[in-house]
């Protein structure tokens, strides 16, 4: 489904329109407003409006036609699947919530990927160069559109065996309720670098940072859950994979730039809307802050769990009060 208003203004010769973007990324142009597309879905227009704005689309005037015979039909596959009792009004929302949010946030960084690509940073970009842009959009897009079905397949297997390996290592756990490793590592000085950057120094340092993170987390087996710029979160079944992947972060970005510094915690998660939450990651992010540059420091769970973990070794350091969570015992995490 997709949410595109009107942009009627004098283009250039040769310049791309609004209505040739729609028509590349689309099909058809629009011919419903936002009621007809209810009448001919047979889906209530107070539900269709719901779904808009879950992805993240303006609403509309009344007689803005913006929708088109797509929109019409992805809202009877939404019908039929409520109807079949699948699933409620409720899950609808709330699954729409996270593709139109998902879909948003890749197709900003896709976008930019390719414009950073294909035109000069230097200097404003010409009709032709828009136009080389749009021709690349078109021939990539058959081959873009299978390979992220591919993959979207293929991260919903992960995710499914990664709530079994955590119902095989307890039988307890719930899935609302998941006993999971958690990991924040954070840029050293990110503040005071920043500052002695220029723009593209300071976008390369966190792409590097966050690519070099993800690469890292994804060798080991975890699962990166959001980056935030200078620092990133992770999760991973098993403390000792974990372990493992704190130690590598350490050791593969000082080697290239700012130190890192790593906090681990082990215990009950609340997963929700892809993110983690809970005392389990709230410890973990101050245990970051407690953490020198380049060192490790971890909660007595997570120290515990690796005690006879060949090659690691966790040392007691002094205890601290950690803000909201009282005085907690933290260790360092190092190579045997």
């Amino acid at each position: 489904m997709s949410g595109r208003g009107k942009m009627e203004h004098e283009e250039s010769p040769g310049r791309p329109t609004a209505e040739e973007i729609e028509r590349l990324f689309v099909g058809p142009p629009p011919r419903h407003t936002r009621i007809q597309v209810a009448e001919s879905s047979g889906v209530p227009q107070e539900l269709t409006e719901r779904i808009w704005r879950a992805l993240g689309f303006p609403t509309l005037p009344d007689d803005a036609v913006a929708f088109t015979d797509a929109d019409v039909i992805a809202l009877k596959r939404v019908r039929a699947m409520m109807e079949s009792g699948l699933l409620d009004e409720q899950t609808v929302i709330r699954m729409t919530r996270a593709l139109g949010q998902t879909t948003a946030r890749l197709a900003q960084w896709q976008a930019e990927i390719m414009i950073g690509a294909m035109l000069d940073p230097g200097r404003p970009p010409t009709d032709a160069d828009l136009a080389a842009v749009m021709e690349t959009a078109r021939e990539l897009l058959p081959d873009f559109e299978l390979v992220l079905v591919h993959v979207w397949r293929s991260q919903l297997a992960a995710a499914g065996t990664r709530l079994l390996t955590i119902t095989d290592m307890n039988e307890e756990v719930l899935p609302t309720r998941l006993i999971l490793a958690v990991g924040f590592a954070d840029l050293v000085s990110f503040t005071r670098v920043s500052r002695e950057l220029d723009e593209f120094g300071l976008a390369e340092l966190v792409e590097g940072f966050e690519s070099q993170a993800a690469d890292v987390v994804a060798a080991h087996g975890g699962r990166l859950v959001k980056t935030l710029g200078d620092e990133v979160l992770f999760t991973a079944a098993e403390p000792r994979t974990a372990a493992a992947i704190a130690l590598d972060l350490v050791d593969a970005i000082g080697r290239d730039g700012p130190q890192v510094r790593v906090g681990l915690s082990y215990g009950p998660v609340l997963p929700m809307m892809g993110d983690v939450f809970g005392t389990t990651v709230n410890l973990a992010a101050r245990l970051t802050a407690v953490a020198r540059p380049g060192t490790i420091v971890v909660d007595g769970g997570l120290a515990d769990a690796v005690e006879e973990a060949p090659g690691l070794e966790t040392h007691r350091i002094r205890r601290r009060p950690v803000r909201g969570l009282g005085v907690v015992q933290p260790y360092v995490l190092r190579r045997a």
